[in-house]
């Protein structure tokens, strides 16, 4: 962590065995970077990446290795979860390691949460249904630390009279993860924090204002709120390798369409047959130059970010690890 500001590993479950991403996170918290995030799937993007292992469990692993931060980065409460089971799973993780785990909420993809079957509706309602799980989530953050029970009855979800025996003192900050300006807005009025993903700067901006906002409606400084990203980039030893990496681990970065409503592998299989180098233009920098990725990062930490996750998108790890903790993390100021 350099001046309040934290640049963390980004644990790519849907890329490596479970047991590897424990050690490589460990690895990266010698190196400098500190917090890991790891995302909630069910599948992987594409075949090729090949893995795709229960994220509470990993996470738990990770908080045995680290010391730094740990989170979802993100998990949707809606559809393969009942609200409920993801304010246990968060709320056992805070007790374990207290003070360490942050809890990032989504919308949902249908990659992982068609699998159950249900109807898979458009955005508006995956949006309204992620606000209702955390309202449920919350509830029982506050009804549990007070030691008393809460129910919910809602246009989506149902909880009986209940509560989390197993409880931190402090419930874990519950972060959103969104694209959208609307979504950003409400975030700002009922979340603790905002996720992103590397987008345009502009675009960026425009989140920001929104997510701000939301907050001072709902009584409360933005300043004290975390703004969270998640970046996907490709370093290797030379850019060709760098790029044959982008190209064969990570082709849904250069699709340039919503992803949500996809929901198998081997859908995206086939859509990556039409990815091109030239689609990761302003999506992910692919660069053997660390200064070039460390210019990019620079960038989003000028915005305002204070936590920001890296993910290389490549199966070098160790050396793309040792590499930044080198050449990278040590040359970004906030």
């Amino acid at each position: 962590m350099t001046n309040g500001l934290t640049i963390g590993y980004a644990a790519m479950l849907e890329q490596f065995h479970p047991t590897e991403a424990v050690e490589l996170s460990a690895y990266a918290e010698q190196h400098g970077f500190s917090g890991v995030m790891a995302a909630d799937h069910f599948q992987p993007w594409v075949p090729a990446q090949g893995q795709s292992s229960f994220v509470w469990n990993v996470l738990t692993a990770i908080g045995e290795r680290t010391t730094g931060d740990m989170g979802p980065g993100v998990t949707a409460p809606t559809f393969r979860w009942h609200p409920a089971m993801v304010a246990q799973a968060s709320a056992t993780l805070a007790a374990m390691y207290p003070g360490r785990h942050w809890l990032g909420l989504g919308s949902g993809e249908a990659l992982n949460e068609h699998i159950v079957a249900g109807y898979w509706p458009e955005a508006p309602e995956r949006i309204n249904r992620m606000f209702e799980a955390i309202d449920i989530i919350k509830k029982l953050f506050a009804a549990s630390i007070a030691g008393k029970d809460v129910k919910h009855a809602g246009p989506f979800y149902k909880l009986e009279s209940t509560r989390l025996w197993t409880m931190p003192e402090v419930a874990p900050e519950i972060l959103v993860a969104t694209a959208g300006p609307v979504t950003a807005k409400r975030a700002g009025r009922h979340a603790d924090g905002l996720i992103t993903v590397g987008a345009p700067l502009e675009k960026i901006s425009g989140l920001f204002g929104k997510f701000e906002e939301g907050v001072r409606e709902s009584g409360r400084d933005p300043q004290s709120m975390p703004k969270v990203l998640q970046v996907h980039l490709s370093w290797a030893p030379t850019d060709e390798e760098a790029m044959v990496n982008a190209m064969t681990e990570w082709p849904n970065g250069g699709m340039k369409f919503p992803k949500g409503d996809i929901r198998s592998p081997f859908d995206f299989e086939q859509m990556a047959k039409l990815v091109r180098p030239e689609d990761f233009d302003g999506r992910m920098v692919i660069s053997a130059d660390p200064d070039v990725h460390r210019a990019s990062i620079q960038k989003y930490v000028d915005l305002g970010f204070d936590r920001i996750y890296l993910h290389n998108v490549g199966r070098n790890q160790r050396e793309w690890i040792e590499t930044f903790g080198r050449d990278v993390l040590p040359k970004l100021v906030r």
